[in-house]
């Protein structure tokens, strides 16, 4: 698909009605939708959520919604709420242009992250993508981070939905080929594009991943231009956007919500504010698609649970040492490895926390129920 101006906000009235296609409703989702059995009830997908208010747009039109007390209560039980991109079952109010959510839809996909501070616990990014695009600033700074990318691409392996590198500012980098060489140095077998907003050039390489009902999720750092490419994909200014540091060329936060946004092509994007920190969630397992070089040497090793630290017969120490691999990218490994560990150790004990509390409340309660007899 070619990129020219696909927005229109014509289309984006107060009386338009979308067709699940549109929104990337497919046979996936229409088999869960159908085990589900409340009267009056019609899928529909978030588009944005403020204190747990959402936004949802649905075959009636966009309408404000908010979830119902039992699913309020189960989600309670479970730490599980819609995320921008979810698939929900609501019951709507058509006439005051309301609904309620009663229901989630499965996932296909999710890009998700720990929260911040110390409870361990899943915050959902983005729902139901098909495309992350992971967005760097070639313009200085702290933009270009390897080590950060592999960290984008470990969670993006995680999420189930496909990797792409998009490096933004072309027209600021006094040498594109060593940027985009050193990018793809870690980013293995996935697609790099490089690209300036501002000079709206290189998008129509983006378009291939924004096809009728498919759905792509533009994650970076404050400051790399991720709304400024939605809006040169628009073609107006439709997200806010703003100046960056002289400093370390970051942003200052201009994007303040997540938001699901529909191309008139049938394409949607996903803008998010820019991540600060990017704490781990996820297995061990979701390294192998980050780091398939370095997996790849382990295998190779003497020791099948070589640690690749003094071991005799270690192909990835040799590796190091011979200058196959960069130390660097090795420890940057091991580093995101033990963050792993720690956190299925750190789950695991909240897990057992959460049942041990769960049993309690239900012995208080027993026992209230036994004095009142």
């Amino acid at each position: 698909m070619e990129i020219k101006k696909l927005y229109n906000t014509d289309i984006m009235n107060d009386n338009t009605r979308y067709s699940l296609s549109q929104l990337g409703w497919d046979s996936f989702f229409e088999e869960q939708f159908k085990q589900v059995k409340i009267p009056g009830s019609i899928p529909a997908r978030i588009a944005s959520e403020s204190r747990e208010l959402y936004k949802v747009y649905s075959e009636c039109g966009e309408l404000a919604a908010k979830i119902s007390g039992k699913m309020r209560y189960l989600a309670g039980e479970e730490g599980q709420l819609p995320a921008v991109g979810d698939w929900v079952v609501i019951v709507p109010q058509v006439n005051e242009k309301s609904a309620i959510i009663h229901a989630m839809i499965p996932r296909k996909s999710r890009f998700s992250r720990k929260v911040a501070g110390e409870l361990t616990k899943e915050q959902v990014v983005a729902a139901n993508v098909d495309t992350v695009f992971i967005v760097s600033g070639l313009d200085g700074g702290r933009n270009l981070n390897l080590r950060r990318i592999e960290r984008y691409l470990t969670l993006a392996w995680n999420s189930g939905a496909s990797p792409v590198i998009v490096l933004n500012k072309t027209d600021l980098c006094p040498d594109l080929k060593v940027s985009i060489e050193s990018v793809e140095s870690v980013a293995m077998g996935v697609p790099v594009h490089a690209l300036s907003a501002r000079e709206r050039s290189g998008l129509n390489e983006l378009g291939q991943y924004l096809e009728s009902g498919r759905t792509a999720a533009f994650l970076g750092s404050s400051g790399v231009g991720k709304s400024s490419i939605i809006n040169a994909i628009i073609g107006e200014e439709r997200q806010d956007t703003g100046e960056v540091r002289d400093d370390d060329k970051m942003g200052r936060h201009t994007t303040t919500k997540r938001e699901l946004i529909l191309l008139p092509e049938g394409g949607l994007v996903i803008d998010t504010p820019g991540m600060r920190e990017i704490q781990m969630w996820g297995g061990e397992d979701d390294l192998e698609g980050a780091f398939p070089d370095i997996v790849t040497l382990a295998e190779r090793c003497y020791y099948n649970d070589c640690t690749h630290d003094r071991e005799p017969g270690c192909a990835v120490r040799d590796a190091i040492e011979s200058g196959d691999l960069e130390l660097s990218r090795f420890e940057s490994y091991k580093k995101l490895q033990n963050e792993l560990v720690y956190l299925a150790a750190r789950e695991d004990n909240s897990v057992r926390r959460m049942e041990k509390e769960k049993w309690k409340n239900l012995f208080a309660k027993e026992a209230k129920r036994k004095a009142g007899q």
